[in-house]
C-alpha cells in the first residue's frame, strides 16, 4: 500500500507527538545525549493548527503515521516548528515530502523569510534544509543547572519587573519588542503564553523604561526573552535567572544563542551545554544577540 499525505487533524495530533518524542530520542540516543523527550499534551500544536491549518502535514503507512511537520507563520516569517520521520523510516523520501508540503505553506502565506531550530548534530536533517535554501547561521545552547546552585550565587545587577497583562498597552508594548528584535509582531503567539498554566511573563524596567521581557515557566524554563537594547541583555538574564532561582523547582533551563553575551554569564555560574542547536535561515534574521527562544518549536 503506497504512503499517504495528507493535512494532520486535531485528532492526529496526540499520536503524532508520540511519533515526534520517538524521533528525537532516538536522535539523541544515537548521538550520545540519551533521551531528552517526554510526552506532553500538543497544546502548541492544537493552538498552530486553529491558527492556520495548512501547517500541519502527516505521512501515513497503512494507518500508522511515520512522517509529521508543523509550521507556523507570523507576519513575513514562516517557522519550521516540527518535522520528523519515524526511526528507520529515513532516506524513503517521507522527508522530503513533508517539507515541500511545509515550503507550500510558507507560498500561501506569503512569507519571504524562512527559518527553524534543529539539532547541530543532525546533519542529514541540516543537508535537507540547505537544498531548500536554509543555512546554518547561528548556534542555540540549551543551558541547565539545579536551582540550588544558581540560588546560592550572586546574579549580578537586576531589573525591575511588572507583571504582563492581556490589556492592549501591554500587548502593544510586546508587539513593540518584537518588531525592534526580530522585525515581525508575534501577538498571537503571547495571548498563547498569557493563557499556559504555569508560564509568569514580565515587563524589564531600566529605571521608568520597559526595555525588555521575559516569561517564566513553572518547570524552571526560562523563554522567551527579548530586550530592545542588546547591552541590556546581561541584567535581563542575570534577572530572570534570579526570578527563577526564587521558585521551587529542582532544576532551571534556557536557550541560549552562541552571539549572545547571556551565554558566558551561563557559563561562569556554572550552567552545562547540555544540547547543541542551530538556528537555520534563509537570510540573517533577527538579532540573536537580545533574544532568548523559549524552545526550537516556539522560538
Amino acid at each position: 500500500m503506497p504512503l499517504v499525505v495528507r493535512p494532520a487533524s486535531a485528532d492526529d495530533l496526540e499520536r503524532a507527538q508520540e511519533l515526534v518524542v520517538r524521533s528525537i530520542n532516538d536522535l539523541t540516543t544515537r548521538h550520545g545525549f540519551g533521551s531528552i523527550a517526554t510526552s506532553r499534551p500538543a497544546d502548541f500544536q492544537a493552538f498552530c493548527l486553529r491558527d492556520d491549518p495548512r501547517g500541519a502535514w502527516l505521512v501515513e503507512d497503512d494507518g500508522e503515521i511515520v512522517g509529521f511537520a508543523l509550521s507556523w507563520v507570523s507576519g513575513r516569517l514562516w517557522f519550521l516548528a516540527e518535522l520528523f520521520v519515524a526511526p528507520g523510516r529515513q532516506g524513503l523520501g517521507i522527508g522530503n515530502e513533508l517539507l515541500a508540503r511545509a515550503m507550500q505553506h510558507a507560498s500561501q502565506a506569503g512569507a519571504t523569510e524562512k527559518c527553524l531550530i534543529t539539532f547541530a548534530f543532525n546533519v542529514v536533517s541540516q543537508a535537507l534544509y540547505v537544498r531548500h535554501g536554509l543555512l546554518p547561521r547561528v548556534p542555540i545552547h540549551l543551558c541547565r543547572a539545579e536551582r540550588a546552585s544558581l540560588a546560592s550565587r550572586g546574579h549580578g545587577p537586576r531589573l525591575r519587573a511588572t507583571p504582563v497583562t492581556t490589556a492592549a498597552a501591554d500587548l502593544g508594548m510586546l508587539r513593540r519588542i518584537d518588531l525592534a528584535t526580530l522585525g515581525i509582531a508575534r501577538d498571537k503567539h503571547h495571548r498563547y503564553l498569557l493563557d499556559a498554566p504555569g508560564m509568569h511573563a514580565v515587563f524589564l524596567h531600566d529605571g521608568s523604561e520597559r526595555i525588555g521581557y521575559a516569561y517564566l515557566a513553572a518547570t524552571g524554563h526560562i523563554g522567551p526573552v527579548a530586550v530592545m537594547h542588546a547591552h541590556a541583555i546581561p541584567e535581563a538574564f542575570q534577572t530572570s535567572l534570579a526570578m527563577a532561582a526564587a521558585g521551587a523547582t529542582e532544576q532551571i533551563s534556557v536557550f541560549i544563542p552562541g552571539t549572545c553575551e547571556a551565554l558566558s554569564i551561563a557559563a561562569n555560574l556554572g550552567m552545562r551545554f547540555t544540547l547543541p542547536m542551530v538556528l537555520m535561515a534563509t537570510r540573517a534574521y533577527g538579532d540573536w544577540k537580545r533574544y532568548l527562544p523559549r524552545n526550537p518549536g516556539f522560538m
